[in-house]
Formats: structure tokens, sequence, C-alpha cells
């Protein structure tokens, strides 16, 4: 982090007081995100091993700010460390908003007007700042060739088809994805493809956007993106509203370049279709590969599309054996069991050791509470206690027998419940409860135990309760420090 912090003080003229990790981005991206701060600047720092992917987001950001589009200033960078800074977009992306702002497919006039900017604003990213952009940066591909899509599809059948277990034959799959190749690739592709275009990538800066993480962005066809931003799956837009922003697209589009619609909507589809599958691959390798089961949380609705798809759209050329795993997929019983896990609400509770610092939100979806247990009876104090956890009988007996826990206790479960209600209306799908004490082994874990239970008794709620101090070795050996 000194590298950061000597990139923020060489641009502010005085040194960051604050250093706030932005949990979820690491295990999303492979980079290491931070808030530096004082009281009079704020700024995003980030470190990333890849120096050409970090020079291509450098040279990138620097053009598209020439051509007056919204993306983050860069204040400062030493690319041989790996590290630069750059301007502070605050919190707020576009599928948060999405998200605080809808009930089910009812989704607030003020969202919809976001999208409409961000489409409208799409192509001066494609074509505008596209025509003199310098492609030669590109990492790891120039263009979105050949090879980038045999990247994704094969992404898609290793990661995705096989460790879901979808039965299909490899040779007249591999048919079809080269069918599909040969046709995706006859599209003009003379423009900029932003390559990862969608809700989460686009911050809301006072209800403005600014885009971010257009990093491996490469040349290829106008489709690619929006189908990005319109199937992006867990922001799960309703067909209606997803028509109008491709018309809204197709228009604003047409003022920069020479645009036939229906030539456009011929290649539109094959890159919804290549653009999911894509997604699918990730899905799988976080969630099915490197056990990261909350990724799996997007399958569900990037089936949904799936389903849409393939009950309104006929695509241009013939590829059965990718149909035909499509069917398979929709009709696997370990991916409907997904998609039943997906429709609950996800309780994540957690036990901890202040000593140890705060849970990390491994989802990416922030928030929930934090509640402070030290206030209350320690049973650490006493010797007959001292080798139990708040799982174990004499601990939870001693507990029920204090006031002062029946209180907090109380309190705690009016607050979580009236959140569990409204994020179920709202159809949000995780929710974090922490609970700190001094050794993270009696009050913490007790709280956590109780609040579980409570919660496992409610319909449509997944309860998961980790109890981190007692994964990292025996309690006996903490240390009498934890028990002041």
């Amino acid at each position: 982090m000194d590298i950061l912090q000597k990139l923020f003080e060489r641009h502010f003229g005085a040194p960051a007081t604050k250093i706030q990790p932005l949990q979820g981005q690491l295990s999303a991206s492979g980079r290491n995100i931070v808030r530096l701060s004082n009281a009079r600047a704020s700024a995003i720092g980030i470190l990333y091993g890849v120096r050409e992917e970090n020079a291509a987001f450098l040279e990138f950001s620097r053009h598209f700010r020439r051509h007056g589009l919204p993306v983050p200033e860069i204040y400062g960078e030493e690319l041989e460390q790996g590290a630069y800074l750059e301007e502070d977009l605050g919190d707020v992306t576009l599928f948060d908003f999405l998200s605080q702002n809808r009930t089910g497919d009812v989704i607030a006039p003020p969202v919809i007007e976001a999208y409409r900017k961000v489409v409208a604003v799409l192509p001066r990213f494609q074509i505008e700042a596209g025509r003199d952009l310098n492609y030669d940066v590109c990492y790891p591909r120039r263009s979105f060739d050949r090879q980038s899509i045999a990247w994704d599809l094969n992404y898609f059948k290793y990661y995705f088809l096989r460790l879901a277990g979808i039965p299909f034959n490899e040779q007249a799959l591999e048919d079809d994805f080269a069918a599909l190749t040969d046709f995706l690739l006859s599209a003009p592709s003379d423009y900029f493809l932003y390559r990862d275009f969608q809700s989460r990538n686009v911050m809301l800066p006072e209800g403005r956007p600014f885009f971010v993480d257009y990093q491996g962005g490469r040349k290829g066809a106008l489709q690619y993106d929006v189908a990005s931003l319109l199937y992006d799956a867990k922001a799960d837009l309703p067909p209606a509203l997803r028509q109008e922003l491709l018309d809204l697209y197709i228009k604003e589009a047409s003022a920069y370049t020479a645009l036939d619609r229906d030539a456009f909507l011929h290649h539109y589809y094959a890159f919804v279709y290549v653009r999911i599958l894509q997604a699918l691959g990730a899905y799988g390798f976080r969630g099915f590969y490197e056990r990261k089961a909350h990724f799996l949380q997007s399958v569900p609705y990037a089936l949904k599309n799936l389903r849409w798809l393939l009950h309104n759209v006929k695509l241009p050329i013939a590829v059965p054996t990718l149909l035909a795993a499509f069917n398979s997929m929709l009709g696997s019983e370990k991916l409907q069991a997904l998609a039943s896990e997906a429709d609950n609400l996800t309780v994540r509770i957690t036990s901890f050791s202040f000593h140890r610092g705060l849970p990390k939100d491994e989802t990416g979806h922030g928030g929930g509470f934090v509640f402070d247990g030290r206030s209350l009876p320690n049973p650490g104090r006493e010797e007959r206690f001292k080798t139990l956890t708040g799982k174990d009988v004499p601990v939870i007996d001693y507990l029920n027998q204090q006031e002062s826990v029946h209180q907090f206790m109380a309190s705690v479960i009016s607050l979580v419940e009236q959140s569990v209600a409204n994020y179920q209306q709202r159809g949000f799908k995780s929710l974090a409860v922490s609970f700190g004490c001094t050794g993270g082994q009696h009050r913490s874990v007790y709280l956590a135990e109780q609040l579980a239970k409570r919660l496992r008794e409610r319909n449509g709620v997944d309860v998961i309760v980790r109890h981190r101090e007692l994964e990292v070795g025996s309690v006996a050996q903490k240390g009498a420090h934890q028990y002041q």
C-alpha cells in the first residue's frame, strides 16, 4: 500500500489518513482496490500485477476523457509496481440503484431513466471514441477475433457444461461452435468493444453515469456490448424494457454511423447468446470449480434468459447440438436446485473477534449488520467456561440466565427481521449479520446461533453460519488477552 499512499500524497499534496478496502472486488476481478482519503480528498487506489491490463486501462481512460466521456480521471500511476490512483466515483452502481428501486418486474422510473442515459452514451465509446483509439494496447487480444470467441465458448463448455453434468456430443458441439463463430465474425467489427458493459461497471455519482472496467476492451462488433447490458443476468430486466432500450440504442448509434436496423438485428441475438455463454463459463469456474457458491446465484437468471430466447428467437444459423444443450440445462435437476435456492434470501451470520478485525463480505453485496456483544456478561472470565464455546450447553445456560442478553437479542431480532422482510419484498438475495466480542468464542458464537435458530423458522430464507475464530485453531490456545 505504500506506493498508493505516495501517489495520493503526490497528487493531493497531503497524506491519506484513512485506507479502506473495498470488499467484494478483489475476489471478482483479482484487483486489490482501496479507498484512500483525508479530510479534503478521496481517491481509489488499485494494485494489480498484470502490467498489460493496467496499461490498457490507463490508455483507454485518458483517450475517453479526451473525447469528453464520463470515465474516472487518472491521478497517478506506477506501472512497474502495478499501481495507479483514480477518481473516486462513490459506491453506488447501476446494479445497486436497480436493486434498491424495484419490486419484481416493476422498476422505478428513475432507474429506467438511468438505463436510457447509459444506452445513449454507449455509441460514443464504440463509434466516436473508437475511431482513433490505439488498439495496439489491447489485452489479451487486439480484437474480438476467432481466438477470443474460442476462449469464451470453451470456457462455457469445460467450466459450465462439464461441471454441471450436462451431456453433449463434443464433436457435434464443436461443429456448432464453428458455425456460430463464423456467423459472429461476419458482422461489421470496426468499433470499440467495451467487453464487460454491465450494470456493476456503471457508477452513479450524483445520479450521473460514469463508466469503469473497460480494460478488456478491443475492436469488435456493436452488438456485443448492448447485449451484455440488456442480458446482464442478475439485473433481470423485463423483456419489454430490454426491447425499449435496444430500440433507443439503435436510434442513438445511427447518429454516429450508417446503421441498418435489419442488418444489426440479423446478428444481434447471436451476440446475446455468446455473451450469456461467456457469463455462464465464469459462473461455473467461480462457483463449481473454485467453490465460491455465491457466483452460482446468477445461474438461474442466465437460464431464464436462455428460456426466453429459445421461445422467442430463431437464429439465422443451425446450431442443433448447442440448442439441445440449452434444453438439457433447463431440465437439469442440479441447475433447477440452484434456481430454487436463488429465489431465497441468504442470510450469512458470522461470529468474530474484534482483535482480528471485521469479517469480509465475500458476496460483494455490502451492507448488513455488525453487532457488538462486548457489553454483555463474558463467560470467558470464568475458568469453568474458558475451554468451551457459545455452542456448548453450560455456556448457553449461563447466557440464557442473563436479562441483558435477552434484551440485546430482542433488539437484534427486531432489526434483522425488519430487514429480512424488506429484502424479500424487494427481491434481494443476500444479507450479512455479524456478531463480535472480545475473543470470538463465547458471546458472539451464542448470539449467532440464537439468531440462526430464529431465522431458520422463516420461509424463503437460507441461513449460513460461520464462526470465524473457531475455524483458525483451538480456542484454548488463543491467550488470556481475549478474556478481558
